[in-house]
């Protein structure tokens, strides 16, 4: 038992600080992010899924130049491993 409310505990954590890192977004940024994630798990380079993207959710369109392309790639690099995360939590809840 005392296991259990220890995972518990380190699941509650990684939840609050990835919240803290991901930051509020509205549904459509996070259907822009997921657009985005979808298009690096295709093999697509981030300025390419950024791009793909950007044709979908043209509203949201990121601006990325050489001064912030190593920020935005590791930004969605996290996303997209959290998003991993939580699916596989979410497998397990069922």
């Amino acid at each position: 038992m005392e296991a259990n409310r220890i995972s518990m505990d380190i699941l509650k954590q990684y939840i609050s600080r990835a919240n803290e890192i991901i930051g509020e977004r509205t549904p459509d940024e996070e259907k822009y992010d997921r657009e985005v994630i979808r298009w690096i798990r295709r093999g697509k380079i981030i300025r390419k899924a950024i791009g793909k993207a950007s044709e979908k959710y043209p509203t949201e369109a990121l601006q990325i130049d050489n001064n912030n392309l190593a920020d935005v790639q590791a930004h969605y690099e996290y996303l997209a491993e959290h998003d991993a995360i939580m699916e596989k939590l979410d497998a397990l809840q069922k």
